[in-house]
Formats: structure tokens, sequence, C-alpha cells
């Protein structure tokens, strides 16, 4: 299962087809196909909260590429979908981060800066390592932090220290082979129950760029 299309690991949609190929372009090997995903996921997505679907449709890789935008929750799956399309076996792992720089609207939003984070496991030269393909490079900038890099060769989990900190990993929930719907948005509605104030779309807090200034 960690290679195969799943029901949001959608990779053989023609939407998610064409992302990879424009991504990988000439790169043939999967260790290059990796890195060349990973930015594309990075800085090709914007990173942004509010608004953003959580519903299963609006999880599948197919609806995040046409929607452009998402936070960690979907990029990992992206991510996720876009390296097994090419034969690199993907996990998505789910944790809970402390993050010192977060505004105090994204704060309100999700309840503290204790946050329920995702982000991706993939097998490469027969080690497993750790992804995180999601603070595109404009807002690190805006945030005034170093965008977290990748060389397919060692994890890209944690970002450099901004001012002394960095985001703190507190507890993993789990990995999984596809989206475990229910339980894990069960567990984001116990956690962040303002971000499920609308239903399944996040209600509109403004944009995470407007906000940088706040931080």
């Amino acid at each position: 299962m960690v290679i195969g299309p799943t029901e949001f690991l959608d990779y053989e949609h023609e939407r998610v087809r064409a992302f990879v190929g424009k991504a990988i372009g000439d790169a043939t090997t999967p260790k290059d196909c990796a890195v060349r995903l990973f930015y594309a996921v990075r800085d090709g997505l914007d990173y942004e909260v509010s608004g953003q679907d959580l519903s299963r449709e609006g999880l599948r890789a197919s609806s995040i590429v046409a929607r452009g935008q998402g936070f960690c929750v979907h990029k990992s799956i992206l991510y996720a979908a876009a390296v097994r399309s090419v034969g690199i076996p993907s996990r998505l792992v789910v944790s809970e981060v402390r993050n010192h720089l977060a505004s105090p609207a994204l704060k309100a939003l999700v309840g503290g800066d204790t946050f329920v984070h995702w982000l991706t496991a993939i097998r490469l030269d027969g080690r497993w390592l750790h992804v995180t393909p999601v603070f595109n490079k404009v807002l690190c900038r805006l945030y005034r932090m170093e965008p977290l890099e990748f060389d397919g060769e060692s994890d890209a989990r944690l970002h450099p220290f901004t001012d002394g900190e960095r985001m703190e990993f507190l507890t993993e929930h789990g990995r999984f082979d596809d989206v475990d719907y229910d339980r894990l948005m069960g567990l984001m509605r116990t956690r962040h129950p303002g971000m499920f104030a609308n239903g399944t779309v996040v209600p509109d807090s403004g944009s995470l760029a407007a906000q940088a200034t706040s931080v």
C-alpha cells in the first residue's frame, strides 16, 4: 500500500500526473525526482490555512493540485501521492508540534501554539526519510525564517533556528498509508475545534502573508 494509489493519494488522476510531469522534467533517478517534487510542492502551492477544504474530496491530491494552496495536511498528502507516482514508497506522518512563529490570528484559530502537524515519510536508498514540503520560500521570508531544504539524502524535518528557537515536535500520532479520514479529522476537531466552526472549510481569519507583520 505504500506504493499504490489510494482514495486520497490519487496519483493516477490527470491533474496529479500533469503536476508530477512538469515538476520532475528530465530527472531520472528516484532521488532527483524526490527533490524536484519537494520544491514543486513547497513553492508551487501557497501555504494557507484560512478557507482550506478539509472534506474527503478536498483532501484528495487531485483536488489539492486544482486548488493550488493548502497547509501541512494538504501539502503532505500531495507530496506523498507525487512521489508514489514515480515509484517511491511514502507514508503520512501525523504529529503535534509547538510553533513559536504563529501569528496571533492563527493561534486564535487553532486554539494556541500547539498544532496537529502532517509531514511525509519517503523511502530512498533503503532508508525512510522525514520530509516537510510545507512552508514555501516567500512565506518563510515574510516570517523571517530560513526555508527548509531537502537534498534527497537527509531528513528535511526541522527548520533552522529563528531567533534562537525552532518548531518543537511533541507527539507522534502515527504513520499512515492513506488518510484515515475519520480518525485524523476527529483528532484535528478535538485539538482545533475552531477550524471546524463552519463545517469542513476552515473559517477565514485572513491570509498568513498579511499576518506576518504581527509576529
